[in-house]
């Protein structure tokens, strides 16, 4: 799965490989933030001849990984591994250069100490959510979500689910049943593009989100799922015990639990004016 990591407020897209204990990064998300392009796509397909034509062997050293895009899509992206896109810098005349070196060194470094203390992943996803503005409810909340999605992907695991698209497809039956939105649909109601859905729902959407995946769970272990179609199955009736929760609580306040409500900048500036 990939992630996001930021550098001055500016994305980039990553994904860590537990067999190479190694970091991949997107080589256009880095080239926009060392360049300030527009078309980093371009500058980096002049580059990529450059580097043919002087016989550099970094052609040789990309990786393709699957990254969503703006569009919400997921795309094959190249990607290079830290020591190649250290390479890969040099080639570029920029100011970020040193300061983008020593940001890896630092995600590089942060990694390690994860993997030996894995509460310090914890520590820095607080920290980074609390930077943001977040609630230390709104913390607790998503750190609480995030910990029952996990025991449900690691139930899907063990019981013969292993693509990522099946994990995606078993994620949107169930959100498409208790929201009555796929995930999509979902995003584009809050005005999402690339962003992490959770990351912009409200409190009530994650303690529903949670309630439809820990019933989800709970359901797959009592009747023993196996494989996609029965965890399917578990998942659209653990999204309906979460989905009666919503519509009772709904008839009760007469407010609706799924919102177009982000953390977006640009809604908090609107907001403000």
């Amino acid at each position: 799965m990939g992630n996001i990591k930021l550098f001055e407020e500016k994305k980039v897209r990553s994904q860590w490989n537990n067999e190479e204990e190694k970091w991949y990064f997107s080589i256009i998300d880095v080239i926009e933030i060392l360049t300030g392009s527009t078309i980093p796509k371009r500058y980096w397909s002049d580059l990529k001849k450059k580097l043919t034509k002087e016989g550099s062997q970094l052609y040789e050293k990309i990786v393709q990984l699957k990254f969503e895009a703006a569009d919400g899509k997921r795309y094959a992206t190249d990607c290079f591994e830290t020591m190649d896109l250290l390479r890969l810098i040099q080639s570029i005349p920029s100011p970020k250069a040193e300061p983008f070196k020593l940001w890896l060194a630092k995600v590089g470094y942060e990694r390690m100490q994860e993997i030996a203390d894995p509460e310090q992943s914890l520590d820095r996803a607080r920290e980074n959510w609390q930077k943001l503005g977040r609630s230390e409810k709104w913390i607790q909340q998503r750190m609480t979500g995030q910990e029952t999605r996990n025991k449900l992907t690691d139930y899907w695991k063990e019981s013969g689910v292993e693509k990522t698209d099946e994990f995606a497809l078993l994620t949107n039956i169930i959100h498409s049943e208790w929201t009555g939105l796929t995930t999509k649909k979902h995003k584009d109601l809050k005005g999402l593009k690339t962003q992490n859905l959770r990351d912009h729902m409200s409190e009530a959407e994650l303690i529903f989100t949670a309630l439809a995946e820990l019933s989800t769970r709970q359901i797959a272990e009592t009747v023993k799922a196996k494989g996609l179609k029965q965890n399917a199955n578990a998942g659209k009736k653990g999204g309906a015990v979460a989905k009666n929760a919503r519509k009772e609580l709904e008839s009760q306040t007469g407010k609706n639990v799924v919102t177009k409500e982000n953390f977006l900048p640009t809604n908090t500036i609107r907001k403000l004016k």
